[in-house]
């Protein structure tokens, strides 16, 4: 059995051939491009407002708590959105069968997870290149040595601070050491006290500082790099979840998206929510409500 087609739309409603579940890749590609272009604008804006768990400045570990969950959000928000409109995208330019056993729902929800698919391989591939190119070796953006904890760099800079010291002096291994050391902070038992004591030497013999003053320097550096840590740890478990938790969300906003999209495309009736889609429509169509 056949659903009759008009003769203006034999060319867009024709048959694509090859297998009924067969995935159209050029709706699946448009909506993968879509998404992952308002995705990359909406977490530009983000950026530019400061809504990030993250940054290369010192001073982000000072964020509030209420910051970082609103950074969470709104990465929840934004996957929400870009994937939702990938997805319609997907499902709007779609070609449908002539069949009328077809379950198009299906289709287009399917199309709009493979676009969703496809913008997060393209988003990954993105990331993945941002942080080779910054990973590179430069005296600017990278600490004095790889073995060196950024997250630490003030902290060490705070622990080997001296008024005098001779010039070309190069306290790479000496920093990457102690950052070692400083890492232990964050453990169960803390700092080992030998490895107290030994900090306290290169202090005193790098800085010039009396023993007392060296002591409470070490220990201020400890406790702040702790702090240091813990800090980086709950904002990395806020990044991850958020990140896990927008990826799923972006998966059912995309199905839902194409789904829409579909029932657009086809001028069935839609759901509320989608009801303001039809300004974009040539042929406007009026979902119809039941009646009371």
């Amino acid at each position: 059995m056949e659903t009759p087609v008009a003769a203006h739309e034999a060319t867009i409603r024709a048959a694509v051939g090859g297998e009924p579940w067969g995935l159209q890749w050029t709706p699946i590609v448009a909506g993968a491009i879509a998404a992952s272009a308002l995705s990359l604008i909406m977490l530009s804006f983000a950026t530019a407002l400061g809504l990030g768990v993250a940054s290369t400045a010192p001073t982000w570990r000072d964020a509030s708590f209420a910051l970082w969950l609103l950074s969470g959000i709104y990465l929840i928000f934004q996957a929400l959105i870009s994937f939702g409109c990938g997805g319609y995208f997907a499902g709007r330019v779609r070609i449908p069968y002539v069949s009328a056993a077809e379950d198009t729902e299906s289709r287009d929800g399917l199309h709009g997870v493979a676009s969703w698919a496809l913008a997060v391989l393209i988003g990954a591939v993105l990331v993945a290149l941002v942080a080779w190119a910054s990973n590179r070796p430069a005296s600017v953006t990278q600490p004095p040595s790889s073995t060196e904890p950024s997250v630490l760099s003030y902290e060490l800079d705070h622990l080997f601070r001296a008024p005098r010291r001779p010039p070309n002096v190069d306290l790479t291994a000496e920093r990457a050491e102690a950052a070692r050391i400083l890492m232990t902070s964050s453990s169960h038992n803390g700092v080992a006290t030998d490895d107290r004591a030994y900090l306290i030497q290169q202090v005193t013999a790098l800085t010039g500082l009396a023993a007392p003053d060296a002591e409470r320097r070490v220990d201020t550096t400890i406790a702040n790099a702790r702090s240091a840590i813990s800090r980086a740890r709950a904002a990395s478990i806020i990044v991850a979840f958020s990140a896990a938790a927008a990826l799923l969300f972006g998966a059912v906003a995309a199905w839902a998206g194409a789904a829409a999209g579909g029932r657009h495309r086809d001028g069935a009736p839609i759901s509320d929510w989608m009801l303001h889609s039809n300004r974009w429509s040539r042929r406007r169509t009026t979902a119809p409500r039941p009646m009371p």
